[in-house]
């Protein structure tokens, strides 16, 4: 078997992923488990520059390979993974080449290929097998080798899992799929089949290794499984792209793949081996055998060379150890379609079983040293990123056609809006749903569509069209009340028009009349953006306005704690002093040359302090409210003020502020009146706006809204725990409701030195559509970066004040449910006082009735709002959607990232009801189901033991062991509680970007960018095991950017990044890089700022340095390894989720 394997280095294993801004966060998985020694490579870059992938054909990847969208991966647990998964197949390489040397220049990929790490013809090189935190239990590796296949005690199939190995690797055309790892630990092991037969063996152990005194797990049943991963059924398997035989994925020695029992056991009783199921039929081995990948017939490697990593692999032979050989057991040879054959006896080049392996058939000895499933095997998101923007980067996503799946949100393109809404505004869990309700409900498939209506577009797109129809205002089905749109059917010579939404009939009003041509589209089609467009706006009438009368400029009011704390830190000063200059850069629309908005003051401790800064004053005039109790605004005029009428008395009073209140000595704050105050004041002035509150502590003045400290650890992992995430009290629900009705926002920014119940004062902001921000132990050095560049991005950004948003869809779906930051009144309004260009509004739909193929669904989403120079308007998206009645279809045109998106939220939404551990299990389950009902109805049969991903859910598994690894759900000991709901408020309206970049971060190498290009250098996955002591990365995760630094870096490299001499020298307490005069300085400071201006929040950045104690915080980032809270590996959770599956479909 081993002939098959090749090792692959993969990326490194563990890189970290961001932590949150402003606290720390467990780590995430980086840890090594203990007494697993590094890997020796570096990470892992690319495919090795020898290997020219091969691209699969168009519509198919071997198994993971990328683009195609329709190929479903398969992980063969019993078979090999074909290292395709990565993408497309590579030929092998002969060349010893170490993968990390081969790194490509940009993409971590081969060109071409998909694949997901190393390309399998390397023989990449092995890690030694610990490097890979592997559950024990798993197919042990043999010790001395490290990546190679070898086969665990039991009777590998293994024959056959060579030969799976090989089909993984695409030797037949069939496409192979990856096995989920084998010994994964998710959970306690439980027999998951062993991916074994997917993975190849060659990369670091694939499988966990077995405590010594464990048996190697039995192999599974899916001994007979084609690796190949099975095309969408009812599509042939050459239109698939099929990897070519990736020796890497050597399909664990038992054939039996993951199998049940091989789950890693968790008791240290050695398990007798299973038998694997009956083999298959026998075929003559019309395929090369299966134990030489690639029809290669050289013989592996003689395990006696076997034992360190193998540097170069032979391609041919995978790397690893030979299979231990076993009486014979019937194993499969591959043949040529991706079946196996059965295969009699050891296969030829393999030497005798390893030492110590039990023959095939006997009792199982001392298990061999423990295997672990290749992290190179499994798909990668390093490799699905860059073969979407290969494949999808370059052309303009032109959105005329129904149902089409956008490019990834981490691609760069160019979007032609010809009718239907781009991607930056609405993206949807499926772009072609179920006809049926009960389809829907056999896929377990959420339909949701993430919504930003403001959404900011690139400088090279075209903004909304503002559509004026005069005081007539909009054309409206009379029934459903959508509006004009793409969709809408004109008939009677142009004189009334079908509504596609309800298929009412409206008559067209006389002066919007217009012919129609010889197709029936009216003459005017292309000069009304409403009838050609997908998004575009309408001037609103009067009608649609609050009182029937045109709403006033919105205000915005700044509320200042001048408390002892805040004065202490310069907080106060620093703000006073920002506002001087940022009040010339209020929101304003279009060309115009001053700002509508208007501004006004408050400062507060137990009391507040208003200030009139009429223009007419030479100095600003004070009015103190004590009273909290009943608050009121003591002056009208003179409050709000336009900003250059009243330029010197406001700059003044900045001025005085931090003087008036430098001997406070009051410790204790209000917040509830506060926000009163500014409602009060928005009343009077009868106007929409927004507060920008400055806060340090928690409540605990006597007042409306005061609070008491209630954070309590020992809640944690109790039927309690949900209290943490609700609000104390019910004061503020019914002040955010009051906001709501105002149009009065509330953005809030903490600065907490202790426990400051951000569950309970962000409830204002939450529901009216405001933003948080959160400096933990603010200090003005370290941490005055970051919240100025918030409060000027926040103060400036575009804003739609007093919104309300409806979805309209056609007959056959209905909006069921919301999620995001507003308050809802009715089950279809949405209503926020501010709804900024960030925010996402998540809505899922269910069937109330059938919808045909024919005609499709469509979406429309309505916002109206009042523009920042006061002008009501209504802002229109449009999309079409395909419907099915073949789940294929579905599988095939569905986007993961919105997908996780949607079940981050849903989520994060339970634990506000629900025990965190019945949380985590629905999202288990569902994920389950959803992968079962594929594996069901759309793959083509194989063998229980296979693990079959749709090829564009293929990382569904390991985005969702991020989530479930994140904070929210598996908080770490240094994880606060207000850590905790900041988390789950700011990820609730995240677009899916954000959340991409936030559960699995980017790593990428600095050491390796190219100082003369503007491109990023390659980025490499989140896993410990690819970093490398000699070299400097940079992870980033929408919170937060680590630059971790390896205690081996040249002291060059030192020197031109830091501006000191030696590793000890360099500073965790930097939080700007110190500017350079040199290429790399230059090259690095610019991919930072590059970053920041991507993120809607500034990072702040964290120098850690490896071995230092800031590197567990990285470590928790590390997302593919397994977490210091209990999180599973990537590798683990692979095979708990393969475990699930096959017990659904059993």
């Amino acid at each position: 078997m081993s002939v098959n394997q090749q090792t692959h280095t993969g990326p490194p294993y563990g890189q970290p992923q961001p932590g949150y801004q402003g606290y720390q966060q467990p780590a995430y998985g980086g840890q090594p488990l203990p007494g697993v020694p590094h890997s020796q490579y570096g990470a892992y870059n690319g495919p090795m520059p020898g290997y020219q992938q091969p691209v699969p054909p168009q519509g198919y990847f071997p198994s993971l390979g990328f683009p195609s969208k329709g190929s479903p991966v398969s992980l063969n647990s019993d078979t090999s993974l074909a290292p395709n998964f990565i993408g497309s197949v590579r030929a092998p390489a002969t060349s010893g080449t170490s993968l990390s040397s081969g790194h490509l220049g940009y993409s971590p990929f081969g060109q071409g290929d998909v694949q997901n790490g190393i390309p399998a013809s390397t023989a990449p090189m092995q890690r030694p097998p610990a490097s890979q935190p592997f559950l024990p239990g798993s197919a042990p590796v043999p010790v001395s080798q490290t990546s190679m296949f070898q086969q665990y005690g039991p009777p590998p199939a293994s024959v056959q899992q060579l030969s799976n190995h090989m089909a993984g690797m695409t030797i037949g055309s069939t496409s192979t799929s990856a096995p989920p790892p084998a010994g994964l630990g998710y959970g306690p092991p439980t027999s998951v089949p062993p991916v074994s037969g997917s993975f190849s063996a060659t990369g670091s152990g694939l499988y966990t290794p077995y405590t010594a005194s464990q048996g190697p797990p039995p192999p599974s049943v899916s001994q007979g499984l084609p690796l190949a991963q099975p095309p969408f059924s009812g599509q042939p398997v050459s239109t698939q792209r099929l990897p070519t035989q990736v020796p890497g994925f050597a399909p664990p020695p038992s054939s039996t793949g993951i199998g049940p029992s091989s789950y890693p056991p968790t008791t240290g009783a050695p398990r007798p081996p299973t038998m694997p199921g009956p083999p298959l039929p026998v075929q003559t081995a019309s395929g090369p055998p299966t134990s030489q990948p690639h029809h290669v017939s050289s013989p592996p490697p003689p395990p006696s060379t076997l034992s360190g990593p193998h540097p170069g692999p032979p391609m041919s032979g995978l790397r690893g150890p030979p299979p231990p050989t076993h009486p014979p057991q019937p194993g499969y040879q591959m043949q040529q379609n991706g079946s196996f054959e059965q295969v009699r006896g050891p296969q030829p080049n393999y030497g005798g079983a390893y030492p110590g392996t039990p023959n095939y058939g006997s009792q199982p000895g001392p298990p061999p040293p423990p295997k672990r499933l290749d992290p190179d095997s499994i798909p990668s998101p390093i490799q699905v990123i860059e073969d979407d923007r290969s494949n999808r980067g370059s052309e303009p996503f032109v959105t005329g056609v129904r149902g089409q799946v956008p490019p990834l949100v981490t691609t760069n393109f160019l979007v032609k809006d010809q009718g239907n809404a781009s991607p930056r505004y609405i993206r949807c869990t499926s772009y072609n749903i179920p006809c049926t309700s009960d389809m829907a409900k056999q896929s377990q498939v959420p339909l949701a569509a993430v919504i930003k209506p403001l959404a900011t577009l690139p400088p090279d797109e075209t903004l909304p069209y503002l559509v004026d129809h005069g005081e007539s205002g909009p054309v409206r089905c009379n029934r459903c009340k959508a509006y004009m749109c793409p969709f809408m059917q004109f008939i009677e010579g142009g004189r009334r028009f079908q509504c596609c939404f309800c298929s009412c009939v409206t008559e067209v009003p006389s002066h919007y009349f217009q012919h129609l041509d010889h197709t029936g589209k009216r003459v005017d089609f292309y000069d009304r953006p409403e009838l050609s467009l997908g998004s575009y706006e309408f001037l609103a009438t009067v009608d649609y306005c609050k009182n029937n009368k045109f709403p006033s400029p919105p205000a915005f009011i700044f509320m200042i704690d001048v408390s002892y704390n805040a004065v202490k830190s310069g907080l106060v000063r620093l703000i006073c002093e920002e506002l001087k200059s940022l009040l010339d850069y209020l929101p304003r629309e279009g060309n115009v040359e001053e700002s509508a908005i208007r501004v006004g003051f408050v400062t507060y401790n137990k009391v507040l302090h208003f200030y009139n800064v009429k223009s007419s004053l030479a100095q600003p005039q004070m009015m103190v409210v004590s009273d909290v109790a009943d608050m009121f605004v003591p002056l009208l005029d003179g409050f709000l003020v336009n900003v250059n009428e009243s330029r010197t008395v406001i700059i003044s009073l900045l001025d005085q502020i931090p003087e008036m209140f430098a001997d406070t000595r009051e410790t204790e704050t209000v917040f509830g009146p506060v926000i009163q105050a500014g409602l009060e004041a928005l009343k009077a002035a009868e106007c929409a706006g927004k507060l920008f509150i400055f806060h340090t502590s928690l409540p605990i003045a006597e007042a409306p809204g005061k609070l008491k400290n209630r954070d309590d650890k020992k809640l944690i992992n109790t039927d309690k725990e949900k209290t943490l995430f609700q609000p104390q009290t019910s004061f503020y629900n019914n002040l955010a409701k009051d906001c709501v009705a105002q149009g009065c926002c509330v953005d809030l920014f903490l600065f907490p030195n202790q426990y400051l119940d951000v569950a309970t004062l962000g409830i204002v902001t939450y529901q009216t559509g405001g933003s948080i921000y959160k400096y933990a132990y603010f200090q003005l050095e370290t941490d005055q970066d970051r919240f100025l560049n918030d409060l000027r991005r926040d103060v400036q950004k575009e804003v739609g004040f007093d919104a309300v948003m409806r979805v309209r869809t056609s007959t056959g779906i209905r909006a069921t449910d919301f999620f995001g930051a507003f308050y809802m009144s009715n089950t279809t309004d949405v209503e926020m006082a501010g709804l900024d260009c960030d925010k996402t509004i998540t809505v899922e739909f269910k069937h109330d009735d059938k919808l045909s193929e024919d005609s499709g669904a469509l979406l429309q989403c309505a916002l109206l709002y009042t523009s920042c120079a006061g002008q009501r308007r209504l802002r229109i998206h449009n999309l079409s959607l395909n419907c099915c009645t073949q789940l294929a279809d579905l599988y095939r045109n569905c986007e993961t990232d919105t997908l996780i998106n949607y079940l981050a939220k849903y989520a994060y939404r339970g634990v506000l009801n629900s025990p965190v551990k019945t949380v985590r299990d629905a999202l288990i389950n569902q994920c389950a189901q959803i992968l079962a009902c594929y594996r069901k109805n759309c793959a083509s049969p194989s063998s229980a033991g296979q693990l079959i991903l749709p090829e564009c859910m293929k990382l569904l598994p390991v985005y969702l062991n991020c989530v479930l690894k994140s904070d929210v759900l598996q908080p770490g000991p240094e994880v606060t509680t207000d850590d905790r709901a900041y988390i789950r408020q700011l990820v609730t309206s995240m677009d899916v970007a954000e959340t991409n970049i936030f559960f699995y971060p980017r790593l990428l190498p600095l050491t390796k960018a190219d100082v003369d290009s503007d491109s990023l250098p390659a980025a490499i996955r989140n896993s410990e095991e690819r970093l490398s002591k000699g070299d400097i990365y940079l992870l980033e995760n929408g919170l937060n950017i680590f630059v971790w630094v390896g205690v081996n870096v040249q002291q060059g490299l030192i020197q031109n990044l830091f501006g000191v001499s030696s590793f000890s020298q360099i500073s965790s307490a930097l939080n700007t890089l110190p500017v350079l005069e040199n290429p790399l300085s230059k090259k690095v400071r610019s991919i930072i700022d590059m970053l920041q201006v991507q993120r809607s929040r500034y990072m702040k950045l964290i120098i850690v340095k490896q071995e230092d104690k800031l590197e567990m915080l990285f470590k928790q980032f590390l997302v593919e390894d397994k977490s210091l809270t209990g999180g599973a590996s990537y590798v683990d959770f692979l095979c708990h989720m393969h475990k699930e599956i096959r017990q659904l479909l059993s």
